[in-house]
C-alpha cells in the first residue's frame, strides 16, 4: 500500500546537536510485513549525546536522523502483519533485528538513531518485528522511555542476571537505567543500595523504595557503607553506569561471585584490574540493552507490578538541542521525554 513519499523529520547534518534541524525525509511504501507508526513521543539517552558530537562512532553516515527510544500510535499495516493493528500504542526497539537469543553482530548493527535512521521523525515505517506493545494503561510519552533504559536495566537484573527476593543491588546515579533497575528490583523484593551527589535526589530515591543511600560527594570512598551495611560482604550486584571512575570501587563494593553489569561509561573509560575480578571470582558482564523478546517479558512486568516510568522534564521535539543540553548537565532524575 502506498504512503505520503515524506515526512517530517529532524536531521544530524554534521557532528553538533545544536544544529539537529527539521528536513523532508521519505517515508516509501508500507511493505507486507511493514508497520506505519504516527510518532508520539521519544526519549533522550545519553547515547544520543555521543552519537550526536561524534565521540560514538565519527564514520556514521550523515544526515541521520537521531534517537533510538520513541513510541507512537499505529496507522496502517502490511497485508501481512500479525501482532498488531491500527490503534495499537507501539515502542520501537532498540535493536530493530535483535528478536531472541544471543546478540549477534548483525544484530548489533540494527541499531536505531546510529547505524539506522532513528525515531525523531512524524512517521515512520518500522519492520513488524522491530515493535512491542506498549505496557496496559500506559502514554506515549512513559512507552518513549523504555526501549533502552529501562530495558538494560531489566536484562542486567534478570536475563544476564538471576534476581531473587532479598538479594542486595547497588544502582549509580539517577539517570534513567539506575532509576528503573531501582524500581525493578524493589518490585522484586531485593534491597537497593543508591548513590547520588544530591541529597535531594537521595530523598527522592528513598521515596522511591531505596533502602540505603549516600552522597558520593560527601563520602568519596562510597563502597565503605556498603560494605558496613552487608556486614564485609558486598552487594550481589552492581548496575554499573559510571565505567573508568567508578569500576574500581563498584569491584571492591560487590560480594565473592557477584554480578556487576556494565553498561555506561559517564565517568569515562579505562582499564580494570584483572587481579580484582579474579581473586573476588565476579562475573563482570557488558550489557548492551536487549532483544525483542526480553523487551516483552519486561513490559508484562511493568505492568503486573504497576511500575511507570519517572519522567523528570519533558520538552517539544523543536527542543531537542535543549533536552540534550540538560541530559548533559546531569540535572535530570529519570528519563527526559520529547513530544510530538
Amino acid at each position: 500500500m502506498t504512503v505520503s513519499t515524506k515526512t517530517r523529520a529532524f536531521q544530524l547534518t554534521e557532528f553538533d546537536y545544536h544544529k539537529i534541524s527539521q528536513a523532508p525525509v521519505e517515508l516509501g511504501e508500507v511493505g507486507h510485513h511493514d508497520v506505519l507508526v504516527e510518532m508520539k513521543a521519544a526519549s533522550l539517552n545519553y547515547r544520543d549525546f555521543l552519537i550526536s558530537q561524534g565521540y560514538y562512532n565519527p564514520n556514521l553516515k550523515l544526515p541521520l536522523v537521531p534517537l533510538s527510544d520513541g513510541a507512537g500510535i499505529v496507522t496502517k499495516v502490511g497485508d501481512k502483519v500479525k501482532r498488531f493493528k491500527e490503534g495499537d500504542l507501539v515502542s520501537s526497539t532498540f535493536f530493530q533485528d535483535w528478536c531472541s537469543g544471543s546478540i549477534s553482530q548483525a544484530a548489533a548493527s540494527s541499531a536505531l538513531g546510529g547505524e539506522i535512521g532513528g525515531v525523531l521523525q512524524a512517521e515512520r515505517i518500522f519492520p513488524e518485528h522491530g515493535l512491542v506493545k506498549a505496557p496496559a494503561g500506559y502514554t506515549a510519552e512513559q512507552a518513549a522511555t523504555l526501549p533502552c533504559a529501562a530495558l538494560t536495566a531489566w536484562n542486567a537484573l534478570f536475563e544476564a542476571g538471576n534476581l531473587k527476593p532479598g538479594d542486595k543491588v547497588l544502582v549509580l546515579g539517577t539517570g534513567g537505567v539506575s532509576i528503573f533497575a531501582l524500581q525493578l528490583a524493589k518490585a522484586a523484593g531485593a534491597t537497593v543500595f543508591a548513590t547520588s551527589s544530591s541529597d535531594d535526589k537521595l530523598k527522592r530515591v528513598k521515596e522511591l523504595g531505596a533502602d540505603y543511600v549516600i552522597n558520593y560527594k560527601e563520602i568519596l570512598d562510597w563502597e565503605k557503607p556498603v560494605l558496613e551495611a552487608t556486614d564485609g560482604v558486598g552487594v550481589d550486584y552492581v548496575v554499573e553506569v559510571g565505567g573508568a571512575g567508578t569500576v574500581e570501587k563498584s569491584i571492591k563494593a560487590v560480594r565473592y561471585g557477584g554480578h556487576i553489569s556494565m553498561i555506561g561509561v559517564l565517568s569515562g573509560m579505562g582499564g580494570v584490574d584483572p587481579i580484582k575480578l579474579l581473586m573476588k571470582a565476579i562475573r563482570l558482564q557488558g550489557i548492551f540493552v536487549g532483544s525483542r523478546e526480553m523487551f516483552e517479558n519486561m513490559n508484562a512486568a511493568l505492568a503486573a507490578n504497576e511500575i511507570k516510568p519517572i519522567i523528570e522534564k519533558t520538552f517539544s521535539v523543536e527542543q531537542v538541542a535543549e533536552a540534550i543540553d540538560y541530559m548533559k548537565a546531569g540535572k535530570h532524575f529519570g528519563k527526559i521525554v520529547l513530544k510530538f
